[in-house]
């Protein structure tokens, strides 16, 4: 259950209606995910995080599914369930096969277990993969 009510088009200020705007445009869709609609309670907020999505989901070194599959395994570390879904989702848009997600998966899992027993066993870095 959510801790604020997730506002409606009809019940966000002019400021948050803008932010909206922008995610339909850029985004080619009619539909504001929740998360933005949680987010327009603080249209500063809304909007600064909005800028800051755009910047860094943007193509640049790493290309747009990549960084929607490294979205998802930080998501799974944090335990988002949220953003798991939305970004697995928004991978597959952008092309990830079902092979992908089966190995992005399988990696997730690997670092899990191997940064568990790193963790656990209090293991110190190489020298040699220190900067």
């Amino acid at each position: 259950m959510g801790t604020v009510r997730l506002l409606r088009d009809d019940e966000v200020s002019d400021e948050a209606r803008a932010v909206f705007d922008d995610i339909r445009a850029t985004r080619g869709t009619d539909h504001i995910n929740n998360f933005w609609r949680a987010l327009a309670h603080d249209p500063a907020l809304l909007k600064a995080t909005w800028e800051r999505l755009k910047v860094v989901m943007a193509p640049g070194a790493l290309d747009p599914l990549v960084k929607e599959m490294l979205y998802v395994a930080v998501s799974t570390a944090n335990g988002c369930s949220y953003c798991i879904h939305s970004h697995t989702a928004a991978a597959k848009a952008k092309g990830m096969t079902p092979e992908q997600h089966g190995e992005l998966l399988a990696v997730i899992g690997m670092a899990m277990q191997t940064n568990g027993l790193v963790q656990g066993l209090g293991v110190e870095v190489d020298e040699g993969f220190k900067a």
